[in-house]
């Protein structure tokens, strides 16, 4: 198997090498190629997901192929402008000079996708690799098998596998992968599998963009809109059945507020009646899934649902109250429809446990409160976020998506995408007509005297 993954990197190096991909109309033409392969074949995909994950069509377009479409617009209306070189200021010290900053592909990448979001999270990288000039070798998540088989048929029919190949498997593929020199690696998935591909790239001094996880908090103080609050956060807590990254993983509420909150929020999950059959709710990927979430519901603290449906790997929307940070629901991230709700009575000690913890990729606030926005925002250190809503910051491709600690390195979405796959390359091209001898020996008291005049020293 080595042999044959050898050849994949060596095929991609000499297509990189071949400098076909730096052209802005062949990157463009390749962008337009798989928006169409996606297009041409959103039957097969809405059939691979909903037999892996039992997602609807509706669900499947707007948190998947939707983001994927507006990714490819953007990058093919914004990347002559973001490929282009770019003339800096030169200092005095270099007089007579031009300074450029060239934006250079970095070559052969792999990425591995997550299984949570198989389409979205696995072509989104691709996208960005795709505009910057690179080729890619795209390792989806075998844990989704349809959604992995579909994605490997569609590319292999769509382009060169010199340029853009799709390597399915486990965890030995991914090991022989991640033994290979790559000039850059991205993955998305979890801390635990996050660490061991940081490892395996250091062995080659491959830079890495990690997209992890973590316990993202919800934070409601007293002076919310408590509604509204409502609304988003079971929407976001319960999309995807909570196998979403970036989902609520908890809530901390004021003690004033927690009853008439916890009410609301039994009333709105109930009235959303989340059912697969209904198109608004998922599966749970596995049966390892399902039993490890099982096991993180406590009878004694749930206040709604914690019905649990082996066979057809269902769990019902569950809330918790009366928990606190010390119980094991509180210890790794959940990434299922279990919602924790922690009660606070002042916002300094709320911020100071959950700085405790690792940071989160997202922190959700709902407040009014100019001073409350601020101090969240500047305490905590979080990847991002939003304040009065979930999720959605994800959708802005102005707004940098990624970790920071244990919730990842590095940002992509929209210009950071591009940036995340790319070199900038700094240039000082000198004029030849002059050339001052400060630099060159002897050196002499008045030559000193003349570099600190011209440094300002």
């Amino acid at each position: 198997m080595d042999k044959k993954i050898d050849k994949y990197l060596t095929d991609q190096q000499a297509y990189f090498e071949s400098q076909a991909t730096r052209s802005v109309r062949f990157r463009k033409e390749k962008l337009k190629l798989l928006r169409d392969m996606l297009k041409d074949n959103e039957d097969r995909l809405n059939a691979a997901i909903n037999a892996d994950f039992k997602k609807s069509e509706f669900d499947t377009f707007t948190n998947e192929l939707a983001l994927l479409y507006l990714d490819i617009d953007e990058a093919i209306a914004k990347l002559r402008n973001w490929s282009r070189r770019k003339r800096v200021n030169t200092n005095v010290i270099n007089f007579p000079a031009k300074s450029f900053i060239y934006p250079d592909p970095l070559g052969s990448t792999l990425i591995i996708g997550a299984w949570n979001y198989p389409f979205q999270l696995s072509f989104a990288p691709v996208i960005a690799a795709m505009a910057a000039g690179c080729t890619m070798t795209l390792k989806p998540s075998e844990v989704p098998s349809n959604t992995s088989s579909v994605i490997a048929e569609l590319v292999e029919d769509y382009f060169d596998p010199a340029y853009f190949q799709v390597v399915e498997g486990g965890v030995e593929e991914t090991t022989a992968l991640l033994k290979l020199k790559w000039d850059k690696i991205f993955f998305t998935g979890s801390v635990p599998v996050g660490k061991i591909v940081y490892q395996a790239a250091a062995e080659n001094l491959v830079p890495v963009t990690l997209e992890l996880g973590g316990k993202s908090p919800a934070i409601i103080t007293k002076d919310a809109n408590l509604d509204l609050a409502v609304r988003r956060i079971v929407w976001g807590k319960f999309l995807n059945a909570g196998q979403t990254c970036i989902a609520p993983d908890y809530v901390a509420v004021a003690k004033e507020i927690k009853e008439d909150f916890i009410q609301r929020l039994i009333n709105r999950i109930a009235e959303m009646n989340y059912a697969t059959d209904k198109g608004n709710y998922v599966q749970i990927i596995n049966d390892k899934n399902v039993q490890r979430l099982e096991k993180l519901i406590q009878e004694d603290q749930v206040v709604y649902g914690g019905n649990v449906d082996k066979e057809h790997r269902h769990i019902e929307p569950t809330v918790m109250d009366n928990v606190t940070f010390e119980d094991e629901i509180m210890e790794d991230e959940i990434f299922g429809p279990i919602l924790p709700v922690i009660t606070f009575e002042h916002l300094t000690p709320l911020l100071a446990k959950i700085k405790e913890k690792p940071s989160p990729l997202s922190c959700y606030l709902f407040t009014k409160k100019r001073s409350v926005k601020d101090q969240v925002i500047s305490e905590l250190r979080f990847g991002g976020g939003a304040i009065n809503d979930t999720i959605m910051h994800i959708t802005n491709s102005k707004l940098p998506f990624g970790g920071v600690g244990d919730s990842g390195i590095g940002n992509y979405h929209g210009k950071a995408g591009f940036d995340a796959f790319t070199h900038y390359k700094s240039v000082l091209d000198k004029a030849t007509w002059l050339d001052p001898d400060f630099k060159y020996p002897p050196y002499t008291k008045k030559k000193m005297k003349w570099v600190r005049w011209l440094l300002r020293i």
